[in-house]
Parts: structure tokens; C-alpha cells; sequence
């Protein structure tokens, strides 16, 4: 089971977590938030980044795949008409590592995106979500 709690704190600011793992939320300025945090659908793509982006360290380090440098990218467009969900994800990661280990770091990439991440899973259920690599080759 999975479980959140947020807590309203005026304007349009809610906290979620405790300690540490405190997350807290705004509304966009154009919207009467004072945009000093994430909005709840950036939220999203950030657990989308993580959660794809964990899968994929995991898989290199099981397979004893030297890497450097790993960066999840997501952004996403919406639908025009309320309530503005995602239309299209786009997931970019940018790694470094051997060249020869190349096929390995797309293959991790590849079952992130179809096997493990649910993030990505429940996404899907209303959007496309598409994916790309900028590899940096190290010696």
C-alpha cells in the first residue's frame, strides 16, 4: 500500500511528509499561488524522474556497469480542456559511460520503461510516454 498525507497552509501551499522527506506544493502565480514550490504535476514528473531513473542506476549497478553523470529529464504537454492532464512525457536521460557498455544502459532504459517503472505504467494509461538517450562515451 502506498500512502500520503498533505496539510493545507494558506494561500494555495500544502506540505506532504515529515522531516527530511517534506515535500511541499504551490500553485503557479497565474493560477493565485505564490509559485515558491513545485505544483502537483511537476510533482509527477519528478517521481516519474526518480522512479525510472532508479531502475535504470539498479540495473547498470546488478550488471557491474561503470557509470557517471546520470540525469532524468521529464516534461510533458497537456490537453487543452479542463482537466488539463498530460497528452505527451518526454523522458531524457543523459549518462556517461564506455562506449562498449552502450547496449546495456538502452536495454536498462528499456526495461524501466516497460517492465519496472510504475510511474511511467501509470502514465501511460493516458498519455504517450516517449524516451531518448544522450550518451557521453568515457574511456
Amino acid at each position: 500500500m502506498v500512502k500520503a498525507r498533505t496539510e493545507y497552509q494558506g494561500g494555495l501551499r500544502f506540505a506532504s511528509g515529515e522531516g527530511d522527506g517534506r515535500v511541499v506544493m504551490d500553485a503557479k502565480t497565474d493560477v493565485g499561488g505564490r509559485g515558491v514550490a513545485p505544483a502537483p504535476k511537476q510533482l509527477v514528473l519528478y517521481g516519474l524522474a526518480g522512479c525510472t531513473g532508479m531502475d535504470v542506476a539498479a540495473i547498470l549497478e546488478k550488471q557491474r556497469v561503470p557509470f557517471s553523470g546520470l540525469v532524468v529529464e521529464a516534461e510533458a504537454d497537456e490537453t487543452t480542456a479542463h482537466p488539463r492532464v498530460f497528452k505527451t512525457v518526454r523522458v531524457t536521460y543523459r549518462i556517461r559511460a564506455r562506449a562498449e557498455d552502450r547496449p546495456k544502459v538502452e536495454r536498462a532504459i528499456e526495461l524501466s520503461q516497460t517492465r519496472f517503472c510504475g510511474v511511467s505504467a501509470m502514465l501511460r494509461q493516458g498519455a504517450t510516454v516517449e524516451h531518448r538517450l544522450e550518451f557521453e562515451t568515457v574511456d
